[in-house]
This record gives C-alpha cells, structure tokens and sequence, in this order.
C-alpha cells in the first residue's frame, strides 16, 4: 500500500557504501582526475572497482582481512583503494616513498600476506624479498581481467569493523598502528560532507600521500558528495598557485608550508585563485602571516584551520576566520585558533587530573579509535573520569566514556575556543607528518661509528619546524649520516642539520640538556639538503 510518503535509503554502514550511493545518482559526474589520464566518471570508477575486485579474488583467492596498498596518485591506486573495500577488507596504505626496513615493519605489525601496488619493481619488490607478503601488481584500468557488478561478500563487515590502518611515528622506535573503522569513519566524512556543502560540480585537491589520514578527508568527504577529487603531480605541488588556477579547483586541503612555498616563489598574490570557495589548513599550526596571504589570493573564499590526529579520524575542530581581516582573533603565538570541537564530540582539558583552562586536550565520541592495533600501545594514551579526577587508564581495552589523550597544549576560553599551544611531549610535526624525534635517534645510532645522538625541532629560516640532529662518536658526515637515515625513515625524518659534539651538555639532574642544544649559538653544523 502506498501512502504517499517516501522512504529514504538506509544511511550507509561502510565507506564503499556511502560512494556507491553517490555513484548511483551522479553516474556521468567526473569522480577523478589524475595527472596525465583521462578523467573518470563515477560510473566508470565503479566499474573500474568491480574488475579490481575480480582481479584481488582470481589471483589471490581467499581475501585475507586486511590488504596493504603502495601506490601513487594514479587511477590504478585509487579504484584499488576502493576495490579493497568492498571486499570487505581493511586496506592499509603504505607511502611509495618508505624505504624497505619501515615496509617490511608494517607489513609485519598488519600481518599482511597481500600488498597490491601499481609498480612491482619498487617498494613492494624490497618487502616481498624481506616479508611472507605477496605482491600483486595492479593492471590498467582497461585490462583488468573480470566483468562488472561484483558483488560484496555475504558477510561485509560491520560498521564497527576496521576500514582502514594507518601507521604513525612511535615513540618506541617502530610504528604505531590505528585502526579506523568504518563507523569512526563515516561519523567524521558526513559531518564534513555537510559542514563543507560538497557536492557535483566541486573540485577538490588531494595532495596527500594515502598513508597520511587526510586523505580520507579528501577521498571520502569527495565521493561520498559527487564532487570531483583531483590528484596533482610532483611538479604541480612545487607550484600549488598555478596548479589551483590550471585545473579551477574550488576546494584546497595542506598544510600550511604550501603557503610558504607559494611566497618564496613570488606567486602567491592578492587575487591569484578566485576559483577558490574553500581552504582548509592542518598539521601544523597556521600562523597569521600564512593565513593573511592565502586570503588575500583567494577573493570572496573562505579560509579553515582544523586540527585533529589521526587517533580520531582526521580531526575534530575548526576555526573558520571572518571575512574582515580586522575581525580575527588575537592570540599569543600569533597562530590561528583550532577552533570548536565538533558538536558530536566531546572534549576536556585537563591539568594534573582536573579540568582546567590550560592543559591536554582530551576527545571521545564516534570518532575516537577503539585502541591501537598493538594493545600495549594504549597504556597511558586514554583517561577514565571519576570521583577522583582524569586518571590514565594503564591497561584493559579503552571503552566508550574513556577520553585519548591527544598530547597537545591548548588554551580554551570562556567561549570554548581553542587555541593550540604546542605539544606537551616531544612529538612535532614536520611538514604535516606526525614524527617522534626519539625514532629518528634510533635509527642513528643504528651507525656503527655514532655512540649517541639528540634530534631536536627547531624554528626554520621559514617559520616551519626543522629537525636538526646531534651525535657524539665518530667524525661522520652529513653525507653518510643521510645516507643511512634514508634506508630507514621517510624524506621528512631526516634532519636538515647535523652536528658533531665531544659530548652532550647535561642538567643537574644528569640528563641531557636539550634545551641547551636547542639555543641557536648550538646549532651550527652540516646542512643536509
């Protein structure tokens, strides 16, 4: 019997579901376009999703649980991201650029069997002669053996189930896995979906490497709306101005060293992007300076800092600035505000257990990760409330009502506002990747002519972060000292300075006085650049 009403459609309960539905009522809508090939529309992705799939199953049977991925910002990457998912898989994104040791490590805390990748002669060639892994290429788009309309397996996943893993920096020298699952995913993708008006017709960048978490930001919040997500080359991030204007994007997600970039190059002018509705910067704090420039390029858009780790999906607050320029908000550091948490999430600040106007900032909600992919890794990272105050929680699985512990220093003021001072542990940010300094001292002393070494992050000629290094031992040069570090770590790991010294100044406790190395009459020594 027909009522006259309307049902709606059951809201997704997986990412692939909520691009699927976007694919349904915007077939012919462009979903991707990629440096050097023809964009895709959304019927074309899909199908392009369902021969991947096809291609996973006959080479390598039985699906295992989760499926790595090393690949660049081609179309083959993309629909194989996609096709991992609707096998009911967790994809974990691998950087092209890790080197073998950081692969063969990941591979191992995932317990992968499976990485697909678009070059088996690279990266994945190194894990598969180090690791029980198995590589499989990922075929053009138009020879992926295998027909249309695959079919999802019976038993998909639960939204509680894992969508993705993502490895950030650890502090005990090894990577630190995050499990995201697919309700952490959609909970944070719709309200941005809805916070950002995304929909056919918007061009959005991607500029993040798939092991960053913002490109779930950019693919989903993309997808899931009918907007167009657009993949730059190397050589259009050198030059974000002229790329922006080349391809008329209409939303931008970086972080804010894209600024600097664009001012030393003479090319980020009043005016020069007026295709730019929306802008968003994260991963290091936003100075005033950068988010004056931006602005003044991009007449009539609109400008956000958001922050948030990865640990809760992305990032969990925003500040947008208003329009007049005499309008924005003072702060001490002369950065940004973070802004407000988002209404469906909860926050505290705590100091020495109680709430507090200064301190950690502390989040739970549907966004928040149910704990890292190695339990021991949890100890300390989330606080239980009671009568007695914010105590850590040291052991157990974290639940619901349990706050993480992002580790930043905000002020919050009588409004709410928040504004981000810094980090209270040694872990920074450079150039938007989370790095722990103590991993990169690892792998120096890791040499076998080096008996110690101190990395610090240090203000830049720029006003970014520099990581600098310090080492007692032998007289090893920068040149070899890079060498090493980059068999091991990622480009943005390796210190831009390195410095010799008979041997390390100590406070009066004993240990070593990082501030003393950190005052700039220290910090002479070799660039490595």
């Amino acid at each position: 019997m027909n009522n006259g009403t309307t049902s709606s459609p059951p809201a997704p309960r997986r990412l692939i579901e909520l691009v699927e539905s976007a694919a349904a009522r915007h077939p012919e809508a462009v979903a991707l376009e990629t440096p050097g090939e023809a964009p895709l529309t959304y019927r074309e992705l899909m199908a392009a999703v369902d021969r991947l799939a096809h291609h996973i199953v006959a080479q390598h049977g039985p699906v295992p649980s989760r499926i790595g991925l090393i690949g660049t910002k081609c179309a083959r990457t993309y629909a194989a991201y996609l096709a991992v998912l609707k096998l009911g898989a967790t994809v974990v994104p691998v950087s092209h650029a890790a080197p073998a040791g950081r692969l063969r490590a990941i591979a191992e805390a995932a317990d992968l069997s499976l990485v697909l990748t678009d070059n088996t002669a690279g990266p994945a060639a190194a894990l598969a002669e180090g690791s029980r892994c198995r590589t499989v290429g990922i075929p053009d788009l138009d020879h992926a053996p295998g027909g249309d309309g695959f079919s999802r397996p019976a038993d998909a996943p639960a939204p509680q189930r894992t969508a993705y893993i993502l490895f950030t920096s650890g502090s005990t020298g090894r990577p630190k896995g995050v499990p995201v699952s697919h309700a952490n995913a959609l909970s944070f993708v719709t309200h941005n979906i809805a916070r950002y008006r995304a929909g056919p017709g918007d061009r959005m960048s991607q500029n993040f490497d798939f092991a960053f978490d913002v490109s779930v930001f950019d693919l989903f919040v993309a997808w899931g709306s009918g907007a167009t997500l657009v993949a730059p080359s190397a050589q259009d991030l050198m030059h974000p101005v002229r790329w922006v204007n080349s391809t008329a994007l209409t939303h931008w997600t970086s972080v804010p060293s894209a600024v600097t970039t664009a001012l030393g190059l003479g090319e980020l002018t009043p005016g020069c992007m007026p295709s730019l509705r929306m802008s968003l910067f994260l991963g290091e704090q936003l100075t005033v300076e950068q988010a004056e420039a931006w602005h003044a390029a991009t007449p009539g858009g609109e400008l956000e800092n958001v922050y948030g780790p990865t640990e809760l999906t992305v990032y969990v607050s925003a500040y947008r600035l208003p329009e007049r320029t005499e309008e924005w908000p003072a702060t001490a550091n002369r950065t940004v505000p973070i802004g407000h948490v988002y209404p469906h999430l909860e926050s505290v600040v705590v100091t020495e257990g109680r709430e507090a106007d200064e301190g950690e900032l502390c989040v739970r909600g549907p966004q928040r990760f149910d704990g890292y992919l190695d339990p021991k890794d949890n100890a300390g990272r989330f606080l239980t409330s009671g009568d007695a105050g914010f105590v850590p929680l040291t052991a157990g699985v974290p639940g619901p009502a349990d706050w993480y512990r992002t580790g930043d220093l905000v002020r919050r003021d009588p409004e709410g506002m928040l504004t981000h001072l810094g980090r209270l542990d040694s872990q920074v940010k450079i150039r938007g990747h989370r790095v722990e300094p103590a991993e990169i001292e690892g792998a120096l002393r890791r040499h076998e002519e080096l008996t110690d070494a101190v990395v610090l992050a240090v203000e830049g000629r720029v006003g970014s972060l520099d990581l600098v290094a310090y080492y007692t031992g032998g007289d090893v040069t920068s040149r070899d000292l890079r060498g090493h570090l980059s068999a091991l770590l990622p480009s943005y790991m390796i210190p831009r300075r390195f410095t010799r010294l008979d041997a390390f100044p100590l406070n009066g406790n004993g240990k070593i006085d990082r501030r003393a190395l950190a005052r700039p009459s220290d910090q002479s020594g070799e660039a490595s650049s």
